[in-house]
């Protein structure tokens, strides 16, 4: 009988104390070997666990902002996103959405789902789920 190692993929975990704690048993990101999966963000403010006040659009703005604080601690950026997926209260603010979207994907864009769901954690009006590429990106 032989034995057999296997090397297998590296996991790692990656939190970002500038974006919201985890509201259950999860990580912000999990890495596996270069593709990072970012776990919902809804728009909570990192500073007080409360969700920030006025509706979809500035909370859009913060679970972008907590996505981007998530992927600045992972070393990369925006640019390096190449799949997002935004889960909307209602499908109504799928335009007003956009226009924060495109504040911070700003050409190039990721491929992207939307979808209207029954209700979103703390009621939130949004939540933002995304995948990035851990390496550079080279455009063809």
């Amino acid at each position: 009988m032989t034995s057999r190692i296997m090397a297998g993929v590296v996991r790692k975990f990656i939190n970002s104390a500038k974006a919201p704690a985890p509201v259950g048993p999860y990580n912000q990101a999990v890495v596996v070997d270069r593709t990072m999966w970012l776990s919902g963000q809804i728009g909570l403010d990192p500073k007080t666990g409360n969700l920030v006040p006025g509706g979809t659009v500035p909370e859009a703005n913060q679970a972008l902002t907590n996505i981007g604080a998530v992927l600045e601690e992972a070393g990369i950026t925006f640019n390096n996103v190449v799949k997002v997926t935004v889960l909307l209260a209602d499908i109504n603010d799928f335009t007003a959405v956009n226009e924060v979207y495109t504040k911070y994907f700003t050409s190039k864009y990721p491929a992207r789902a939307a979808y209207q769901v029954a209700a979103l954690p703390k009621n939130a009006k949004i939540e933002i789920e995304a995948v990035a590429i851990m390496d550079t990106i080279v455009d063809a």
